[in-house]
């Protein structure tokens, strides 16, 4: 006899309560109502090499009629690795179809991550992906999340003149979010006047989470210099493709400055063509008016 909703979603209950008493702070709810969550997944704990963001959605017939929709998120995955591993997750489903598979999921993707980080691939190489910075100490972070972002946090280093005593944290706010087709987007807004408060700020926001876990965080900001009576500004498309460009051009209309806007994007697995850009600009636009 099939499962009735009622059953599948108590198997849902069940397997996010035992995913998250497994995998602690790795396993993070994007969104509880839309069933969407993210789990950080690396080769060892220590002082991992290879990092993988797995993102998932549950569809109301998971797990006796429907496979969950995921996206699987590192700087490094592409081409014939990233059709490698997603055929894995694909067999996975089918030899336990109606079974509860997530533990599998990311069970396998951390043997391939193992694998990986034993055989002589080079480590990846992020500056690939990202904006060309000099290297620095080598820091392993470069690979959580969303290593775009930490390498911008890296170059803003640079930037900002290290013998500055460290100003303090602004105060952040954080925009209503919206929701359309299953992806989620939200604006956070901070007053700042140097650049080194754009990385306090940055840093202050991925300490976050759901917003580490964020598909694309884009950011723009725009600081007067009254000495010089010009505008310091700068953005960061972080994957969304003109994106960061677009904000700040809303920010120069709207002549706000002394302000830094991020806009957090939580893929839902549906393409949603130019609208992303209109979600992206009104809430950024709601959280400035606000």
């Amino acid at each position: 006899m099939a499962a009735s909703d009622a059953e599948r979603a108590q198997q849902q209950i069940d397997e996010i309560e035992a995913l998250s008493s497994i995998y602690g702070d790795d396993w993070c709810v994007v969104d509880e109502d839309e069933k969407i969550y993210c789990i950080k997944i690396s080769d060892c704990l220590d002082q991992p090499k290879w990092t993988l963001c797995l993102q998932v959605i549950l569809p109301p017939g998971y797990p006796t009629a429907e496979p969950p929709i995921y996206q699987l998120n590192a700087p490094w995955l592409r081409g014939q690795d990233y059709t490698e591993l997603a055929n894995s997750l694909e067999e996975i489903y089918v030899q336990n179809l109606g079974e509860s598979i997530l533990y599998l999921w990311v069970e396998k993707i951390r043997e391939v991550l193992i694998e990986k980080a034993q055989s002589s691939d080079p480590e990846p190489d992020i500056k690939k992906t990202t904006e060309e910075v000099d290297e620095d100490d080598g820091n392993d972070f470069l690979l959580d999340y969303q290593p775009i972002q930490e390498d911008e946090i890296k170059m803003l280093n640079y930037m900002t003149s290290e013998s500055q005593e460290d100003e303090e944290l602004p105060p952040i706010h954080h925009g209503n979010p919206i929701t359309d087709r299953r992806s989620t987007f939200q604006a956070h807004l901070a007053p700042v006047v140097t650049t080194r408060q754009v990385k306090r700020v940055l840093e202050k926001l991925y300490e976050n989470k759901k917003i580490a876990s964020a598909t694309h965080n884009i950011y723009a900001y725009r600081i007067y210099c009254e000495d010089k009576q010009t505008f310091l500004q700068d953005c960061e498309d972080d994957g969304e493709t003109a994106a960061g460009g677009r904000l700040l051009h809303l920010m120069q209309i709207l002549n706000v400055h002394n302000v830094l806007v991020v806009v957090s994007r939580w893929y839902g697995g549906i393409l949603l063509g130019p609208d992303r850009f209109k979600h992206i600009n009104n809430c950024a636009r709601n959280v400035l008016v606000e």
